[in-house]
């Protein structure tokens, strides 16, 4: 309860306020407060969402993964329409989609149909000399997948999302990120070839990285390497 109530303090939440509320109410008012931040804080030209609030900041795949889930909870609250939710998804989905990729240091979105972990909120191309990320594409393919189980109607915007999701995880190559290794590499970048960081392994955040990667369709990694992240 301590928690709940530092947490609606720091965003702003009056203490009287805060101490008047249930706990229902209060984590209503927190997830409400979280979906404003991915609804604002992202360019509706484009759908990319920025790492930080503030104004120079620029987009993160795994801000827009998340903002993406945050878009389905904010449709269920009633914050949103579901019409401009869908819209929402479906033009962030055609920016991944369409983005060029390749082995360029600028002016891509990613690479291998994976993406670089910043992106410049107009362009949506690498920025900050970034690396090519398997964590944060990740994020972002959860992201997406959510809302290609979420927005299940006949409608074209929604059919469309469907189509896009599926195309977008099934064009992603785990196989080149595992370049031959027991496992699955934390980065790549187009001057210097894989992180020196090495392979994601033990029990951390890559366990959703490497879920996605053993259950592509079409770029699938042996199961090998969930028995490397886990030793």
């Amino acid at each position: 309860m301590r928690r709940l109530i530092l947490a609606l303090m720091l965003l702003g939440v009056g203490a009287a306020e805060v101490r008047a509320q249930s706990t229902d109410a209060m984590l209503d008012v927190i997830q409400q407060y979280t979906f404003d931040y991915f609804w604002e804080q992202a360019n509706d030209e484009n759908g990319l969402v920025r790492d930080r609030s503030t104004p120079t900041s620029p987009a993160s795949i795994a801000a827009t993964g998340f903002g993406l889930s945050a878009v389905c909870v904010g449709v269920d609250h009633g914050w949103v329409s579901r019409s401009a939710a869908a819209a929402r998804v479906r033009t962030t989905l055609e920016t991944f989609w369409y983005g060029p990729q390749g082995t360029a240091t600028s002016g891509v979105i990613g690479y291998k149909g994976l993406f670089y972990h910043f992106l410049d909120m107009n362009t949506a191309t690498r920025t900050w000399d970034c690396e090519l990320s398997t964590i944060d594409t990740a994020l972002l393919f959860a992201g997406i997948l959510d809302c290609r189980q979420y927005f299940t109607g006949d409608d074209t915007t929604e059919v469309r999302i469907r189509a896009l999701a599926d195309s977008i995880y099934q064009r992603a190559d785990w196989e080149f990120v595992r370049n031959g290794a027991s496992g699955i590499y934390m980065g790549w970048l187009p001057t210097t070839g894989f992180s020196s960081y090495g392979l994601w392994k033990g029990y951390n955040e890559a366990m959703i990285l490497y879920l996605l990667a053993l259950g592509s369709p079409t770029h699938p990694v042996p199961t090998t390497t969930w028995n490397y992240w886990m030793s």
